[in-house]
Parts: structure tokens; C-alpha cells; sequence
């Protein structure tokens, strides 16, 4: 499991769900912090390229072996790639969270959300006021 970290460079949704943006496209997945609360993670559930995703909804389910847990979306957009890899490997989440761990890619259609998104210091005190 990779040691605590988040990285300046990414957004960070209250559900514990970070945003790498990349033009016009998002990269989603979860924070060391979610991927340390739920333990091992065993199982992903992912939706299918073009399927739609709305912020602050579940687009998905990460299974560990403490529980199951929905994934929320921290943007609106429509699913351009989903991480196949995770099907084989859902590990990965738990290895690398920001890296090989990333969740689903997505072209967003309201971009202006990213405003409503924490950086990385904010995520921290958010976490330190949890």
C-alpha cells in the first residue's frame, strides 16, 4: 500500500474522490484516504464507456474486504475510458491510487464544477476537521 499523499496537483471532492483534468477530459478515482478506510479492495464495479455520470452521484462500486462502497462522480460528463486493468487487478487501487488506480476518464459537460472542488491543502483540513 503506498504511504499518505495528495498531491497538489489534483481536486478533491468531499466523498474522498479525486479529478486529474486533462483538457477537455477528467481522470477519477479515490483518495489514499478512502483507499485506506476500505482495506483491500477486491472487486470493481465500472460503468461503460459513454454511459453519463453526474457529480455527487454514484457512477460505481469498490468492493474490499471490509465492505462495499459506492464511487461518486466529483464532475458531470459522459465516460470516455474506464481502467479494464481494475477488473483483473482492483488491487491497484490500494498500490497506486493516483496512478495505475485511476478509476474512469471522462469528457466533461460542466466544466465550471471544477471550482466547487478542494485543493489538496483544503482536502487536508477538511480531514483534519473529520
Amino acid at each position: 500500500m503506498a504511504d499518505e499523499s495528495y498531491p497538489q496537483d489534483l481536486r478533491y471532492s468531499k466523498e474522498h474522490d479525486w479529478v486529474r483534468v486533462d483538457g477537455e477530459d477528467a481522470v477519477f478515482g479515490i483518495t489514499w484516504f478512502a483507499q485506506d478506510a476500505l482495506g483491500e479492495i477486491v472487486y470493481a464495479d465500472l460503468p461503460d464507456v459513454g454511459a453519463a455520470v453526474t457529480a455527487e452521484s454514484p457512477y460505481g462500486e469498490l468492493e474490499s474486504v471490509k465492505a462495499v462502497t459506492d464511487v461518486f462522480a466529483p464532475l458531470t460528463g459522459e465516460v470516455v475510458e474506464v481502467n479494464d486493468a481494475l477488473q483483473d487487478e482492483p488491487q491497484r487501487v490500494n498500490d497506486d491510487c493516483y496512478g495505475e488506480g485511476w478509476i474512469i476518464r471522462i469528457r466533461m459537460t460542466a466544466p465550471g464544477q471544477l471550482s466547487e472542488l478542494l485543493d489538496a491543502d483544503a482536502y487536508k483540513a477538511f480531514l483534519d476537521e473529520a
